[in-house]
């Protein structure tokens, strides 16, 4: 099998666990929002661990780097925690469509943190993700505003956070998968107060689920770090934007949930965008 195919399939398996993610989340509405976001980064931090300890890396990092993975873990850990509220209060298509915009801040942040180059056709597509974003929100005065809010927050600070992985990746500065260990036991540390304070304990069949959300959430996680070890991003980023269709179809399938036209207008520019950038990147 062709090292892009393989890359293929690992970003439509991590698709996969991002929209069980999603789907799960739904069937626990009882269950505290930082409760979830405990158990999905417990069992993403033990996995983690297991395949540092496997691999035999050691989880120390040089002093002038620990800033930047404090800063990745507290972006990540708060943009979790919105796209969770996203994922609770939007239907599925929505939430995605919001968080699937990350790429747009990761490409601003670069271009003013790492001095990254954008060319005219990259600024013509941030242009019309900005312009989808309106579609999507909807923006008004309107309480029932705040949901959509919070999804678009939780793209901009998962652009900051993948701006420093991205940083972090050149010239190897820290292993990815210390990394993500850091970054999933921060945020296990950091929701552990709060979900002591508001604790309800779970049926055997919530406990289930709630181990459930953490092994699709690290079906996506390492779906997409094996999808970029076989593949460049520039083949294989496109069907990651997949999860916005799959989420249409589980949110219509499972809870009847149909976004309204201007949300359908939004959700084709995204994908339309991407298409394009993807077309372009390929050729750069």
């Amino acid at each position: 099998m062709a090292s892009k195919t393989k890359g293929i399939l690992w970003m439509l398996f991590s698709v996969l666990g991002f929209t069980l993610m999603a789907i799960i989340l739904r069937y626990l509405p009882n269950i505290p929002i930082y409760e979830k976001v405990f158990f999905r980064n417990l069992v993403n931090s033990l996995a983690a661990l297991f395949l540092l300890i496997k691999m035999k890396q050691t989880i120390k990092i040089e002093k002038k780097y620990i800033k930047f993975v404090f800063g990745r873990s507290l972006f990540g850990f708060v943009g979790m925690v919105a796209n969770f509220y996203a994922l609770e209060h939007l239907t599925i298509a929505d939430a995605n469509m919001l968080n699937k915009l990350s790429p747009v801040f990761v490409t601003i942040c670069a271009c003013f943190f790492l001095k990254e180059k954008v060319d005219k056709k990259q600024i013509f597509g941030i242009i019309m993700m900005l312009i989808a974003i309106i579609f999507v929100i909807k923006p008004s005065f309107n309480p029932k505003v705040i949901p959509s809010l919070v999804g678009l927050s939780s793209a901009i600070l998962a652009g900051f956070s993948y701006t420093i992985i991205r940083y972090l990746n050149i010239d190897g500065k820290v292993k990815s998968e210390l990394i993500v260990f850091c970054f999933t036991f921060f945020s296990v540390l950091c929701t552990l107060p709060f979900m002591i304070m508001d604790f309800i304990k779970p049926t055997p069949i919530e406990l289930l689920l709630l181990i459930g959300i953490g092994l699709s959430a690290a079906m996506g996680q390492f779906g997409l770090t094996y999808a970029y070890t076989y593949a460049p991003a520039s083949e294989v980023s496109i069907y990651n934007y997949t999860i916005i269709v799959s989420g249409l179809i589980a949110g219509y399938i499972l809870f009847g949930e149909i976004p309204d036209v201007f949300s359908f207008i939004g959700g084709t520019i995204i994908i339309l965008t991407a298409i394009f950038l993807y077309k372009h990147n390929q050729k750069k």
